[in-house]
């Protein structure tokens, strides 16, 4: 298999309108409000999804042109791998945040807590369960020091 193909099923929008000063992460954004648009011929799957608190958004850093090996994080200033990290520019352009879910009207879901550009292509939705994705960390690596300093790290445009 040497390629995979993907089409978004929707756009996220949020208030960022350039991704200098975004928050990095969904902590970082708690309570910024935002919708996800489905395309109205996924909007049937959108059934039952009110039941969750919580959804995972998968989406394509679009505004990522290119990607590199080793990074310097927000939250260091050290050089690291970018599997270590959570930038976007990887060699495959996928982003996660779990969001808060405030509800459903037709095919726009009302979210709190995001962290994406407007207008980023949604990949996939899908619920967030506590039993299922909750895992007790034995370490966190380089951020083990830096990881409680999200809430108020933003972005600065190192990763256009």
């Amino acid at each position: 298999m040497k390629e995979i193909h993907y089409k978004p099923i929707g756009r996220i929008h949020s208030p960022f309108q350039d991704i200098q000063g975004m928050p990095i992460q969904p902590s970082g954004a708690r309570g910024v409000a935002g919708t996800v648009e489905l395309f109205p011929e996924y909007s049937e799957g959108l059934k039952d999804i009110e039941g969750f608190s919580h959804v995972i958004l998968l989406y394509h850093f679009h505004l990522s042109t290119d990607y590199a090996l080793q990074v310097k994080p927000f939250l260091d200033d050290s050089i690291h791998g970018v599997f270590a990290t959570r930038a976007p520019k990887r060699p495959n352009a996928i982003g996660l945040s779990v969001v808060r879910l405030v509800n459903v009207t037709s095919n726009i879901v009302h979210i709190e807590d995001v962290d994406v550009i407007d207008g980023t292509p949604l990949v996939d939705i899908k619920p967030y369960v506590p039993e299922f994705d909750v895992r007790q960390a034995e370490r966190i690596g380089w951020l083990s020091n830096r990881a409680d300093k999200v809430s108020k790290a933003r972005a600065d445009g190192r990763f256009r």
